[in-house]
């Protein structure tokens, strides 16, 4: 392990990171002058109850905008110590975290995948608690392709999946697997919730395809809105485009 990793997982180290990371997001939300589609969306998102707040992997860092200060949002992170900073950044932010593994597809055909059937399990029960959970539709390692995952959770769960997308006109994005994307301050900003998408109880392969398929191409639609409405055109399409260099400032 290399030095600047072992000193970044020092417990003081990791929160003084934290602290810096969730004032510096702070920082942004403030800043930045955000529209929030549809006009609506209040009405709508109380309306749906706890609802899975599905977004894209590299879009999670601004996840914690969509929080109205009535609302009770959890979201799950892995145990590893890379997941310690990200954790205590968001329960700054007012976000719980669950720390488990995720819910993915290999826990539809194997319900003794231990951790994410831990996580699921959690998830659910945050749903059931009344909270809205916060949950990244990937597949692992594989950017903007929705996993069967987020389905079972809705499955399990009763709660409607709500595609959800946060951007901001200025930011970074960064030429990681999931294309992240880190909000800059002082410019335009978009929150666009989708349509949300019920799963039933019965439910065949087939349908679950069907199910995810139209839960990513969603996702799609959501962010392509977002950054048209901030005018960052060449950012639409963002599915089908190779990421920038790294760290690359727009």
């Amino acid at each position: 392990m290399g030095l600047i990793k072992t000193i970044g997982r020092k417990p003081g180290v990791q929160r003084v990171l934290s602290l810096v990371a969730s004032g510096y997001l702070q920082l942004v939300r403030r800043t930045n002058r955000f529209t929030v589609e549809p006009a609506d969306s209040d009405a709508r998102l109380d309306g749906y109850g706890p609802f899975i707040a599905a977004m894209w992997h590299g879009q999670h860092i601004m996840i914690s905008f969509m929080r109205r200060p009535h609302d009770r949002i959890a979201t799950i992170i892995s145990r590893s110590p890379d997941g310690n900073i990200n954790t205590m950044a968001l329960t700054r932010m007012g976000v719980r975290v669950i720390r488990a593994s995720g819910a993915r597809g290999r826990v539809v055909k194997d319900a003794r995948a231990k951790g994410g059937a831990e996580g699921l399990r959690a998830m659910v029960k945050a749903l059931k608690g009344g909270e809205t959970v916060a949950f990244s539709a990937d597949v692992p390692k594989v950017s903007r392709v929705c996993d069967a995952g987020i389905i079972m959770l809705a499955r399990f769960s009763g709660a409607p999946i709500v595609p959800v997308a946060v951007v901001t006109s200025r930011h970074i994005r960064f030429n990681s697997w999931d294309r992240a994307c880190l909000g800059l301050p002082f410019g335009r900003g978009a929150m666009v919730f989708g349509e949300p998408i019920y799963v039933p109880r019965e439910v065949t392969p087939e349908a679950v395809d069907a199910l995810r398929q139209r839960v990513q191409a969603e996702l799609n639609r959501v962010h392509d809105r977002a950054y048209t409405l901030v005018g960052r055109p060449d950012r639409v399409g963002i599915a089908a485009s190779a990421p920038d260099a790294q760290g690359s400032p727009a």
